[in-house]
């Protein structure tokens, strides 16, 4: 579990330093960068998360005799075990961001949603509407709450994916003689 725990953690942080470099490079602030922000925060955050699931599992594994074996159930299970640590941080570390760090982010997201509905011609109630549950899901809690989820199932995806590579049989060792 200590060496699981330890690439979820590394993956949460390698995640909340990409999105402090977004943000100190001005992405969170201007509504006109958040489509940028979204699109390399998210392909960051799958690389992100590729690799250090993979290592994970593969420090797992050769913490394991090979006499043992490592199947694609332990695999899956130390990929879960690294998207468990991963997402939880993860979710911990945004609560932060959105609370402390920037709160005005909340209000860069409504305004893009805002300006890419009146561009489609969406106005009065349906706007008001939007603007309500953009607020609503752009909460601190909120976003703590579907990171872990989010985090979680992508951890299980990718965990499924990565356990098909690393998985290894148990060798019996030389043959009797």
């Amino acid at each position: 579990m200590k060496t699981c725990s330890l690439y979820g953690f590394l993956s949460a942080l390698a995640g909340a330093l990409l999105l402090l470099a977004l943000y100190f490079l001005g992405f969170h602030s201007d509504p006109a960068k958040l489509s940028a922000a979204k699109w390399i925060g998210g392909v960051g955050g799958i690389a992100i998360a590729v690799v250090f699931t993979a290592l994970g599992v593969k420090a797992r594994r050769a913490e394991v005799p090979e006499a043992e074996g490592f199947g694609y159930g332990r695999a899956l299970g130390a990929g879960m075990q690294v998207a468990l640590v991963w997402s939880l941080l993860s979710a911990v570390f945004n609560y932060a961001y959105l609370a402390f760090i920037n709160p005005g982010f909340a209000e860069v997201t409504l305004q893009d949603a805002m300006d890419k509905l009146q561009a489609k011609g969406v106005s009065g109630a349906q706007l008001e509407q939007t603007e309500k549950f953009t607020r609503f899901m752009m909460g601190p809690a909120m976003q703590g709450v579907s990171t872990v989820i989010g985090c979680f199932f992508l951890g299980f995806i990718i965990s499924l994916i990565v356990a098909a590579f690393l998985k290894r049989a148990a060798h019996a060792g030389p043959p009797p003689i």
